[in-house]
């Protein structure tokens, strides 16, 4: 039997949608509305650690002399090279930087003289120079490091110090004294070396009278008093005699050509429309806002340029003897110990963001923990209790490596401080100000902002640099 049955009907839609727009569209109210909005963001700002922590001196005169006790060079300078292909040749006038060559500008003397060094080329491990046999050559490192390696009190080997790029040593050779090596040089990578003999040497002097009375005058101006171990003239004492002794005469000798530092200054001009400055400046002044990351920008540089500076910058303002090599390319709790080892009271170590995660990592492997110290309310990572500050001004090169310095700062302190003038006409901030120049034909309005600023190491282990560090790069 079968049963009639009716079609199922269409369920019914949960929420019937209406086509017509029943209020008004969040789009449309907007027209109506005052947005909320920010200041002008600007991703270019970074924590600029080395001008929040230098201690800036006033120079009402635009420059800072640097007083300091007369010291003679001995140690050696660093040289700079050419390279074609495989072969390595010095700048003649690189020559200059040797320190019984130092104030010498002959060109046809110097070319003369870097004609006749010999590239030689060393495999790690290989040796230079042996420590007593008879030091009658000059030795320039072009490229790799080299390990200085001497006899420790009971006939065991001690390192004695390492050098890098640009090092030389034997520069005494060139006065012709009959010395001996009292280190052996030791290639610790592959290393390429220009090597000059006193021979070659003497038969250049024999053609240029003025190189070999340039020497004498040197050698003998260098010795001519005792030293203390940085360098400086001795102050003669007399300490545990007795009775009626007579008592040594002493004078504390200064430098009689100083070195000024003018302060330098970074500028740029702000340009406003006249009509933007009347008509758009609320809720936000337009010329106050093109002003704050003009400012900021300007600050930018500023450390920028106390880094990297050719005459000033901290990287290049550093005495060659407050340089040092890592002990293996990435930078190690040894290498850090021996930066701060050279110094008393160092306060900061600045290094490249990358190169602090190197470091955090060398640590890591050695199972050290990496401390921390709070400055300015922030927690920052720290060795031997001195902070590690970022700066990201600090290079790395394309080989990927770059450096660290510590540094020493204040006046009192004989350590590195930061130069600027206060009280500019029109000053916005200490150092730094925006003079009115004039409105154009366009209706442009112009402002000259500038500031002035600059960087002296008051003493030379005021700083120091660990160079070449190896960074790895990122994935």
């Amino acid at each position: 039997m079968s049963v009639d049955t009716e079609p199922a009907a269409a369920p019914a839609p949960a929420a019937q949608i209406s086509k017509v727009q029943l209020s008004l569209s969040t789009a449309a109210a907007r027209n109506l509305a005052t947005t909320t909005k920010s200041e002008p963001q600007m991703q270019g700002i970074s924590s600029r650690w080395l001008l929040r922590k230098l201690p800036w001196v006033h120079t009402p005169g635009g420059v800072y002399r640097v007083n300091r006790r007369l010291s003679y060079v001995v140690g050696d300078g660093r040289v700079t090279f050419v390279k074609s292909g495989s072969k390595v040749q010095v700048i003649p006038a690189e020559l200059a930087e040797l320190p019984l060559l130092h104030g010498f500008d002959d060109p046809i003397a110097l070319g003369a003289l870097a004609d006749r060094f010999v590239q030689k080329e060393y495999e790690p491990g290989q040796v230079i120079v042996h420590s007593g046999k008879k030091a009658d050559h000059v030795y320039l490192i072009a490229h790799g490091k080299v390990e200085k390696v001497g006899t420790g009190k009971y006939g065991d080997e001690t390192l004695l110090g390492r050098l890098g790029d640009g090092d030389t040593f034997g520069g005494q050779v060139l006065a012709g004294l009959d010395g001996k090596w009292d280190f052996t040089a030791r290639a610790a990578t592959a290393v390429t070396v220009l090597s000059l003999p006193h021979t070659a040497y003497q038969a250049v002097a024999e053609q240029h009278e003025q190189l070999r009375d340039h020497v004498r005058g040197r050698r003998a101006n260098g010795h001519r008093r005792a030293t203390n171990k940085s360098g400086e003239a001795a102050i003669d004492l007399s300490a545990g005699h007795f009775g009626e002794a007579i008592l040594p005469g002493a004078f504390a000798d200064y430098e009689l050509k100083p070195r000024e530092y003018e302060l330098s200054v970074a500028q740029t001009v702000l340009k406003v429309h006249s009509r933007v400055a009347d008509l758009y400046n609320q809720p936000m002044n337009q010329t106050q806002q093109q002003l704050r990351l003009t400012v900021q920008e300007l600050r930018e540089r500023q450390e920028y340029e106390l880094v990297n500076n050719p005459e000033f910058g901290l990287l290049n303002n550093t005495d060659y003897d407050q340089r040092i090599q890592t002990h293996s390319g990435p930078p190690t709790p040894d290498d850090f110990d021996d930066l701060i080892s050279m110094r008393r009271g160092t306060q900061y170590i600045f290094a490249h963001p990358r190169a602090i995660a190197a470091f955090g990592k060398e640590c890591n492997k050695r199972g050290l923990p990496l401390g921390h110290a709070e400055v300015d309310g922030h927690h920052i990572p720290s060795w031997r209790g001195i902070p590690i500050l970022p700066c990201g001004k600090i290079p790395i090169s394309d080989q990927q490596s770059s450096s660290i310095f510590a540094i020493r700062t204040g006046e009192n302190n004989e350590g590195v401080i930061g130069l600027y003038q206060t009280g500019l006409p029109d000053e916005v901030e200490p150092g730094l100000n925006c003079r009115f120049m004039g409105i154009d034909e366009k209706a442009i309005i112009s402002y000259l902002v500038s500031t002035y600023y600059s960087a002296a190491v008051l003493v030379p282990d005021a700083i120091g640099i660990l160079e070449n560090v190896e960074v790895r790069p990122r994935a």
